[in-house]
């Protein structure tokens, strides 16, 4: 299932992965992988992950395309790894994430990211949150081994629950020796359903941090602006719903009105603008 085009020749390089499938607030992880990808100097995709066998394709479709104008090609599910330069060597992987054989899954992609030399690991994604998008939207990183855990001052390991193949991906790459690390961006639950460009900046910031890979943020600021610019119209025209929003903001619900009744009405709104 794992096709090397060609094997790539890099030094130590960073591995950021974003798979679909799990909770992803507002297409942060995907969005910000890609970006990654599309500032790479050199980069070219050297391999792929097709899934047709470990999808549950009712759910993830494949596509139909025409090719050379007359011939129609199916084109399934895929995960691509692609690499180039951005201050260092970089890996990018992007595709959906599979729903079966997790276990043989990590293992393939563990061995191929150690036989590549891969120095440092992040996985990106979003997770919903009740809070404003007045306010700088905060990552919340984990590790996979305590000691990098207090290096980066992650939160506490203290989490029981449901978990997608990003995590079980780091689990492995830490227990191969390679340093791992999840980036969560914490994007206001209202509007989780849609791209959210301050989350991906936020994701893009923490990774250039950690990893000393060299980003152009110039493009990204330009979508932050006119996202916030967008909502606030749209609150603007709508004091009642500016009200819910400043009542998350100041963490002060009316009374008998949870966080999740404010976040849906105020989801509503936003959708129809």
């Amino acid at each position: 299932m794992l096709e090397i085009d060609a094997w790539p020749q890099l030094r130590d390089p960073v591995l950021v992965i974003a798979l679909q499938g799990w909770v992803d607030a507002g297409d942060a992880g995907m969005l910000a992988a890609t970006t990654v990808a599309g500032q790479l100097e050199g980069t070219r995709v050297f391999a792929r992950y097709e899934l047709g066998d470990l999808l549950d394709l009712a759910q993830t479709r494949p596509r139909v395309e025409i090719d050379n104008g007359a011939t129609r090609k199916i084109i399934w599910p895929t995960i691509e790894f692609s690499a180039g330069k951005s201050g260092r060597d970089v890996i990018v992987c992007v595709g959906p994430e599979p729903s079966l054989q997790w276990q043989t899954f990590a293992k393939e992609l563990t061995e191929l990211f150690v036989r590549l030399g891969v120095g440092y690991a992040c996985t990106l994604g979003g997770i919903p949150t009740l809070s404003s998008h007045r306010r700088p939207i905060s990552v919340l990183s984990v590790a996979g081994s305590p000691e990098l855990a207090e290096e980066i001052h992650a939160v506490p390991r203290d989490y029981e629950g449901p978990i997608g193949v990003q995590t079980v991906l780091q689990l492995a790459l830490a227990e191969a020796g390679v340093p791992a690390v999840g980036l969560w961006a914490q994007v206001p639950h209202y509007v989780a359903g849609n791209p959210s460009p301050p989350a991906v900046r936020a994701l893009l910031v923490r990774l250039a941090e950690l990893t000393g890979v060299r980003l152009d943020l110039t493009r990204i600021d330009e979508q932050v602006d006119g996202y916030t610019r967008a909502i606030e119209e749209g609150l603007s025209e709508r004091p009642d719903v500016a009200q819910l929003v400043q009542a998350i903001e100041d963490e002060e619900p009316p009374d008998a009105v949870s966080g999740d009744v404010l976040a849906e009405e105020i989801e509503r709104f936003l959708r129809g603008q």
